[in-house]
C-alpha cells in the first residue's frame, strides 16, 4: 500500500518537474506586437511620479507606446525584457530619471479574438493584422445552422457593434477589421 502510494507521488513529482523545467515560459519567449496591452510599472523614481508613469499602455499600429515625459517609444518586435531596458535607457538618457526600473506585464489574452455563440467551433482565434469579423467567424468553423447572421455582435471594451454579415457577403468592403481582445458573439435565430 505504502509502496504504491509512494510510486504515485513520485510519478506526480516527476511530471511536475518536467512541466516546470521542460516547457519554456511563453511570457519569456513572447515578442511584443501592435495591439498588445502592456502593464508598465516603474520604481526608482520620485514617489510623486510613480502613479503618472505606471499604468496600462497599448502598442499602437506603428509599434509605439506613448509614455509620460518621453513620448513615443517603439516596442513592437522586442521581447518584454528588451522593451524594459529600452524604456529605462530613454528615461536615463534624457535626464528625466537617474535610476528607473521598469517592469512590463503583458496581457496575453489581448493577442486573441474570442468567437462564440452559434458558430461551429467557438474558440479564441490568434490575432493577425488582416483579421476581420467574417474571417474570424470562418476560422471558428463558420456559422451553425441556427445562427442569426444579421445580428452578430462585436464587443470591443464597453462598445458593442451589431453587424449584418449577410450584407458583408454582398459587399466585402463592409467587413470590419478586428482588434486584439475583441469578442464576437453570434446569437441564435428565433426560427
Amino acid at each position: 500500500m505504502h509502496r504504491r502510494l509512494f510510486s504515485v507521488l513520485y510519478g506526480l513529482l516527476a511530471c511536475a518537474l518536467f512541466v516546470a523545467w521542460g516547457v519554456p515560459d511563453a511570457r519569456a519567449q513572447a515578442t511584443l506586437r501592435n495591439g498588445d496591452v502592456l502593464e508598465i510599472k516603474i520604481s526608482g523614481i520620485p514617489s510623486t511620479d510613480i502613479a503618472s508613469v505606471s499604468g496600462q499602455y497599448t502598442i499602437d499600429n506603428e509599434g509605439f507606446i506613448n509614455l509620460p515625459y518621453i513620448g513615443r517609444v517603439r516596442v513592437a518586435g522586442l521581447s518584454p525584457g528588451i522593451a524594459q531596458s529600452t524604456i529605462e535607457s530613454v528615461y536615463r538618457n534624457r535626464d528625466i530619471y537617474t535610476n528607473p526600473t521598469i517592469t512590463i506585464g503583458q496581457q496575453l489574452q489581448s493577442r486573441f479574438v474570442n468567437v462564440g455563440g452559434e458558430v461551429k467551433t467557438p474558440q479564441r482565434i490568434p490575432y493577425t493584422a488582416d483579421l476581420t469579423v467574417l474571417s474570424s467567424i470562418n476560422a471558428a468553423g463558420g456559422f451553425s445552422p441556427f445562427a442569426d447572421q444579421r445580428k452578430v455582435r462585436l464587443l470591443r471594451g464597453s462598445e458593442v457593434m451589431v453587424i449584418d454579415v449577410k450584407k458583408i457577403r454582398g459587399n466585402p468592403s463592409l467587413d470590419i477589421a478586428v482588434q486584439p481582445g475583441d469578442r464576437i458573439e453570434v446569437p441564435q435565430t428565433l426560427f
